[in-house]
């Protein structure tokens, strides 16, 4: 795990063997395609992404897994796709000599993004 803070998503990632940066640069790939009008920025020392001001999703490396974390309602909506997996609250662990579940990554950023969608303020209309 890396100690250090960094300042963006790509001096995270550059601190991973090669085997680790391409799922981690993946990973960060499948949440933009996902979650195009998100926001990329560092929180709690790991890559996040935001939406409206609001925490959508984050991701780390570790020496085993990637770590996911959708925060509770993430993991809550997808238990039953979750299973196979090590989950917290709101972390999941995707073990790195393992296919990484793209699809249901890709799934969860979408049902997150969608849950924040439905809470934020909508815009005034000019007249």
């Amino acid at each position: 795990m890396n100690l250090n803070k960094p300042e963006n998503i790509d001096l995270y990632i550059e601190t991973f063997p090669e085997n680790v940066q391409e799922i981690l640069q993946s990973v960060r790939d499948t949440i933009k395609k996902s979650a195009p009008t998100s926001v990329e920025s560092i929180s709690y020392g790991m890559p996040a992404f935001k939406l409206n001001g609001k925490p959508l999703v984050y991701f780390g490396g570790y020496k085993s897994h990637i770590g996911f974390y959708a925060l509770p309602s993430g993991n809550e909506a997808f238990q039953k796709k979750l299973a196979n997996y090590k989950t917290g609250k709101g972390s999941i662990q995707f073990p790195i000599d393992e296919e990484m579940p793209w699809k249901l990554i890709e799934e969860i950023v979408k049902f997150r993004n969608n849950e924040i969608e439905k809470k934020s303020p909508k815009p005034l209309k000019k007249r």
